[in-house]
């Protein structure tokens, strides 16, 4: 074959293969994430109470532990992510971190199943320390991993440039199916951990997971696996900034064409130039007499990478304060509804499923969203799903601040309640009001940065970007824990009584309220802060290179050999849809 014609394994390597990928192979995906999220949901909510009731730990204790535990595993998916991007595929990626997230869930029933594995007081320590902690940091690392890889692995499923929308569906219905799981979760596993025994709990969140993993590898046959890219992602980073540094006493072109960009080729797609951090442009600057190499001068599709992970630096900070306002309905409402009256005629609902009320809404909305409200969007807006993903994030954002404000008003009516007449109590279904409010809110912020995450992303780093969506969680429960400790520290110092807002275990001595207002004061200084940055971000600007399953010849190709080429724009001939091409 000629030189200008030849079409290179890496230039197709990702192209979409008859009978793989699509609907069919990301259903295996929702069978495994709903499976999954039915033991982790149900343990992460009742986690607080079993720590309190069993490791013995105070009430801002077992809450930070909890904090810390989620946002420790939201912060180890960014390893999971870069692990498929650069060395492993998605799959083989989760099913390594998945052996550790299984080994942690034996490790957890062995030892609330064992009385002489648990502490007898106020003392967590030797080996019962080692085991404990042992547990909870494989759970982390494992399900942490899982979700660094997975989300990006369904999304690889779909060509959103054949199939419009295809993608926004996809991260929808994940999220269907994680919350169906985690509706059986919070209700029937919390009823059995905490009526039967916590190890129960443990032991059939692991049957679940493991039950999870094995429909996740059937579905081997029709998932369309991407190869890591060639350069890692934080490799190609430290490129363009070395190279600017090294080029920073160069002059810009007035043209950007003039940057340095290579000739047409698939395996490295090509991003349109944008105006925003110009001095990153001085990588894509060629120096006289200077052998071009990639420490040395980047593509100006390189560089915009580099620009695009900027960019979404500024959004992440953003949605910080929603996810610290997410963990107090893990935390502290749990032991709200636990000093609440919790009866339904004769039937007392756990305090920890709670939350089912949430998770119920979003099952019911999901789909009402996703089949009337995209279509009807559609229509008005052109976009493919109905709107932006940074306006979806600013929804959440907007009812999350609302939720927070409900909470504060409901906890100063069950305090009084509980000061006036500790033996009538009222009723659990008042937590109801926030929990609902804050699911829709996640419903539309938790799907809008998954989205985003993933289309805005080069195409060699999207798990890597994807667990962006968790990093903002993992900051999120961690700044949670920060806060209580800091407003304990500062109220003690500042309060007559010398205590803490939510010191102790008895909520009706704390002031939970003011900590409620502060997150929703806090929360609509943030969400003034989202609005400048997302108005200031720019939308990736693909050029007609950028789909994974086209291929770009130059004009001189021999079109003659390749009967099935489409002709595109004047100076290139591209492949499209090669896996639509009859033999």
């Amino acid at each position: 074959m000629e030189e200008g014609t030849k079409l290179e394994y890496n230039s197709v390597r990702n192209c979409k293969m008859k009978g793989k990928g699509g609907f069919r192979a990301s259903s295996f995906i929702y069978g495994f994430v709903g499976l999954d999220n039915i033991g982790f949901v149900a343990n992460m909510v009742s986690m607080v109470l079993y720590l309190s009731f069993k490791m013995h730990f105070d009430l801002s204790g077992s809450a930070n532990t909890v904090t810390n535990l989620l946002g420790s595993t939201y912060l180890l998916s960014i390893i999971g992510g870069f692990i498929s991007d650069t060395y492993l595929n998605r799959f083989n990626t989760i099913i390594i971190f998945g052996t550790a997230e299984i080994l942690a869930w034996a490790l957890m029933t062995i030892q609330a199943r064992y009385s002489f594995l648990q502490p007898k007081a106020n003392s967590l320590e030797g080996g019962i320390a080692v085991l404990f902690y042992v547990s909870v940091c494989l759970l982390a690392l494992g399900t942490g991993g899982v979700r660094g890889a997975l989300p990006a692995l369904g999304a690889d499923q779909f060509d959103e440039n054949n199939s419009k929308g295809a993608v926004g569906k996809y991260f929808n219905w994940l999220l269907l199916s994680s919350v169906s799981g985690s509706a059986i979760g919070v209700t029937i596993i919390v009823w059995i951990s905490t009526n039967k025994g916590w190890w129960m709990g443990f032991l059939i969140s692991f049957a679940t997971t493991f039950l999870g993993f094995i429909i996740f590898v059937f579905g081997k046959p029709f998932y369309q696996l991407q190869l890591p890219a060639q350069t890692p992602p934080l490799t190609r980073i430290l490129q363009v900034i070395v190279a600017a540094i090294r080029n920073r006493k160069l002059q810009l072109p007035d043209n950007p064409q003039q940057l340095y960009e290579k000739d047409s080729d698939s395996s490295d797609p090509k991003i349109a130039h944008t105006n925003q951090f110009r001095c990153l442009d001085k990588a894509a600057v060629v120096p006289k007499s200077v052998e071009i190499t990639e420490w040395r001068v980047c593509t100006v599709s390189k560089v915009e990478e580099v620009k695009i992970v900027t960019r979404m630096l500024p959004i992440i900070g953003s949605t910080i304060i929603m996810n610290t306002c997410l963990a107090q309905l893990q935390t502290f409402s749990v032991q709200q509804g636990y000093r609440m009256n919790r009866h339904f005629g004769s039937f007392e609902v756990p305090a920890p499923s709670v939350p089912v009320i949430p998770l119920l809404f979003m099952c019911i909305l999901i789909p009402i969203y996703d089949l009337l409200f995209v279509p009807f969007a559609r229509k008005i807006t052109n976009h493919p799903s109905g709107i932006t993903q940074l306006q979806r994030v600013g929804v959440g954002l907007v009812l999350s601040i609302i939720s927070m404000g409900i909470a504060a008003l409901v906890e100063i009516k069950r305090k009084n309640q509980s000061l006036k007449n500790p033996l009538q109590p009222i009723h659990v279904f008042w937590l109801s009001f926030q929990y609902a409010i804050f699911g829709i809110a996640d419903m539309f912020t938790l799907v809008g940065m998954l989205e985003f995450f993933y289309k805005e992303a080069p195409i060699g780093m999207r798990s890597l970007s994807t667990s962006f969506t968790w990093i903002s969680l993992s900051f999120g429960y961690f700044l949670s824990s920060a806060f209580v400790d800091i407003i304990n520290s500062v109220t003690k110092r500042v309060s007559s009584s010398k205590k803490g807002w939510l010191d102790g275990q008895d909520l009706d001595q704390n002031n939970l309220q003011l900590f409620y207002w502060f997150l929703a004061i806090l929360s609509c200084l943030n969400f003034i802060n989202y609005i400048y940055w997302a108005c200031w971000y720019k939308y990736k600007s693909d050029d007609h290179q950028t789909s994974a399953n086209d291929i770009v010849l130059p004009k001189s190709a021999s079109v003659s050999r390749v009967p099935f080429l489409k002709v595109d724009h004047e100076n290139d001939v591209t492949l499209q849809g090669l896996e639509d091409h009859k033999n």
